[in-house]
């Protein structure tokens, strides 16, 4: 190797990720001039309208989530162009609607004391214009932020209102008139219903603690902490992204956007180590997506889990720790087992940030650490929330590179309701559709559905909730997807005599998971796009890499130690050394690796079953996945293979 060379591999690898997390950053107006100060300003003035409400200062939740719904509209027109206009000015006919979208929230404020009992019941003829002009813009808001699937669903939802008549079975209902359902829906009932109010109060919060954990540096440190902690292992940049996308994902609102944010990064690097394009977006879809059931924040979950089902938020993130710990091991053992098969090695440890360097940062944990204690402590989340964010602009002063004044702090403030836009649509449009849920009663019909169903097996009827909790989030972000199943689906568990908080989390993790199931895996596309690879082979790759997730929530059926739920300390840590002994063979039966040898097809046969059975949490479901697992060592050491060869070292400075 030349001195140039050399030279060259030391340089530092960029592990710089880009602060701007908003999911479709690359079609969104590059405004300037005065437009983009105006910009900056709403959005300034609208995060400290959050933060002073919800902390100082109680208004009417119908006014409050109303204002918190036209503070997106606003800045989601100028932000997001519309149809065939020119990208970077923002027309006419966008500075009409946010003037209506304005009016709007005044016509609520102002006649608040009457709409209480018109909307819904008997409204007035300008109660139904407002009503449809409101639903109207929720509508193209969440088309130009999200594309056309959840608008499309809407749609579905409100055809239904009207069809119902003429429908057969339980899908039939009264109907409705044209006014009291748009009313009905554009109201605390819809709309500024429940998803409205988890997002106005929590998520909001919490989107404006991300970007003050970006800009102070936080956000930053936890990527070079991935990058030293596993940068260097075997096939390391897959394993940073587990990691790093983890971390990243858990205080972002949509998997989808992570993917943009960190795979950026982490892709490229998974490609110049050795993995193919597809498995390295695959891997960068599947660690992304999983940072939504990763705690303390869940990806906002949490949140709108504990406003449903009425169970305090810190019993809900201590139950999702275990089944998360499950499925980012059993990611981490499917991407260390293609790195031994195809011979990858890792980024070398001078090119990484230095331990030595990070050890000395350690205080910038302590953001999330307070937070995680406070929430622990039982402090409510708003005051938690709060303190998080004055702690990360604390810790930025220590850090002169990232030390934050007046200007950051704006900075900071303007890029939380940046990155709000999409959630504030995907919530308003969610509301929608619960709001038909509970007009048409409808899922109280698939309750009785399940129920029938169950007469025959329970276990049936959890794979036909399974079945609909991931077609309903099909080409959903995970609040929203969240939101239509814990209304459909989640009562119905609990009709059957399944505990709120495992129903609720059966359904949770398979409407995140839907970010990564074909045939719409919107995780997956999007990663497929940074990688430039196959959208719908990544997205069966995605499948592969994250099927954990999928087995686990039986286990919650199964196995409630791995919620934390019941159990002794001795069953519930047997429980979990089983659990992760099974995700180890279940990665190995998805790889087709073994004891350093491919695996035939009946090897991996059996390292599937003897995963479901250590699964399964019982010593005779153990023993007899100890003797398969036997049984493969046999077979793989009669093959007398060779590991393959490694392949030559990659060059990681460019």
């Amino acid at each position: 190797m030349s001195n140039s060379n050399e030279h060259q591999s030391d340089h530092k690898i960029n592990t710089t990720v880009e602060e701007d997390t908003t999911e479709a950053s690359s079609s969104t107006r590059h405004l300037t001039g005065w437009t983009r100060y105006l910009f900056a300003t709403i959005a300034v003035f609208g995060a400290l309208f959050h933060i002073y409400i919800l902390n100082f200062n109680p208004i009417d939740p119908w006014v409050f989530r109303t204002t918190h719904v036209v503070f997106g509209i606003v800045l989601g027109l100028m932000l997001y162009p519309g149809w065939r206009t020119k990208k970077n000015s923002i027309p006419i006919i966008d500075w009409i609607l946010m003037i209506a979208a304005i009016f709007i929230g005044w016509y609520i404020y102002a006649n608040l004391d009457q709409l209480i009992f018109r909307f819904g019941v008997s409204p007035t003829g300008l109660d139904f214009i407002v009503s449809l002009i409101g639903l109207l813009l929720v509508f193209e808001l969440t088309r130009r932020t999200s594309g056309w699937t959840l608008p499309l669903l809407a749609l579905v939802f409100v055809f239904y209102v009207f069809a119902g008549p003429y429908l057969p079975g339980i899908l039939n209902h009264g109907g409705y008139s044209l006014e009291r359902f748009v009313t009905y829906v554009f109201s605390l009932d819809g709309v500024f219903g429940l998803t409205t109010d988890v997002s106005s109060r929590y998520i909001i919060l919490f989107i404006i603690f991300g970007a003050f954990l970006q800009r102070s540096g936080v956000g930053q440190y936890f990527m070079d902490v991935a990058f030293a902690a596993a940068g260097s292992r075997r096939g390391g940049p897959a394993k940073v992204s587990i990691f790093g996308s983890a971390l990243m994902g858990t205080i972002n609102g949509t998997s989808a956007g992570n993917v943009v944010a960190t795979g950026s990064l982490t892709i490229p690097l998974m490609k110049r180590t050795g993995y193919h394009p597809r498995f390295s977006a695959a891997v960068e879809a599947t660690a992304s997506s999983g940072g939504q059931i990763l705690p303390p924040i869940m990806g906002a979950g949490a949140f709108l889990m504990a406003e449903i089902t009425g169970i305090p938020y810190a019993e809900i993130i201590v139950a999702a720790i275990i089944p998360a710990v499950l499925y980012f091991v059993s990611v981490y053992f499917m991407v260390d087992f293609e790195a031994s098969k195809q011979g990858l090695s890792g980024v070398p440890r001078k090119q990484l940030p230095s331990i030595k360097e990070l050890a000395k940062k350690a205080y910038l944990f302590l953001p999330v650490v307070i937070l995680i204690y406070l929430l622990m402590s039982g402090f409510s989340i708003i005051r938690a929330g709060t303190i998080g964010i004055v702690t990360c602009f604390l810790i930025s002063l220590f850090l002169k590179e990232t030390r934050m004044g007046l200007k950051h702090v704006i900075q900071a403030l303007e890029l939380g309701m940046k990155n709000a836009i999409q959630l504030i649509a995907i919530v308003a449009s969610a509301g929608i559709i619960v709001g038909v849920i509970a007009l048409t009663g409808v899922g109280q019909r698939f309750s009785s559905m399940l129920l029938s169903v169950a007469d025959s097996n329970i276990m049936i009827a959890l794979f036909f909730a399974m079945g609909i909790s991931i077609l309903l989030g099909m080409g959903m972000p995970t609040t929203a997807a969240y939101a239509v199943a814990a209304s459909v689906i989640a009562p119905g568990l609990v009709n059957l005599g399944i505990e709120p908080l495992v129903a609720h989390m059966f359904v949770f993790y398979y409407a995140v998971m839907s970010a990564i199931t074909p045939p719409v895996a919107l995780a997956a596309f999007a990663a497929a796009g940074v990688a430039g690879t196959n959208p719908m082979k990544t997205g069966v790759t995605a499948f592969k890499l994250g099927l954990a997730a999928y087995i686990v929530p039986f286990m919650f059926f199964i196995s409630p130690e791995l919620l934390l739920l019941e159990g002794t300390t001795g069953t519930v840590t047997i429980a979990i050394v089983s659990a992760i002994i099974g995700v180890y063979f279940l990665a190995a039966a998805v790889e087709g690796w073994f004891f350093k040898h491919q695996a035939a097809w009946y090897t991996r046969m059996i390292l599937f079953i003897s995963a479901l059975l250590f699964m399964l949490s019982g010593w005779q479901t153990d023993f007899a996945a100890v003797g398969l697992v036997v049984i493969c060592i046999l077979i793989q050491k009669s093959k007398n293979r060779t590991p393959s060869q490694p392949l030559p070292h990659n060059d990681y400075s460019q």
